[in-house]
């Protein structure tokens, strides 16, 4: 699988970010969910899965983008 960078809210270029794969598939590099009330909200993890925690402004501007509509000049901060 290869991983195209996407975009992220990190001023450092670190996480979180996002990753579109040639799969067809997004990739969320992130905080790993440790609170453990917030991860009794989480069904049905699978071995092998894991929840992470990304700001709801990176979704809604790579959507934008990915998805069109999206002002390019708004680009989510773009660290490769």
């Amino acid at each position: 699988m290869r991983l195209r960078f996407l975009g992220s809210t990190s001023e450092a270029g670190a996480c979180p970010s996002l990753y579109e794969t040639d799969r067809g598939t997004i990739v969320v590099q992130g905080l790993t969910l440790t609170d453990p009330a917030a991860r009794a909200d989480l069904r049905h993890v699978l071995d092998g899965e894991s929840a992470v925690e990304v700001p709801r402004e990176l979704l809604v501007r790579i959507a934008r983008e990915v998805l069109g509509g999206g002002d390019p000049e708004a680009r989510v901060t773009d660290h490769q």
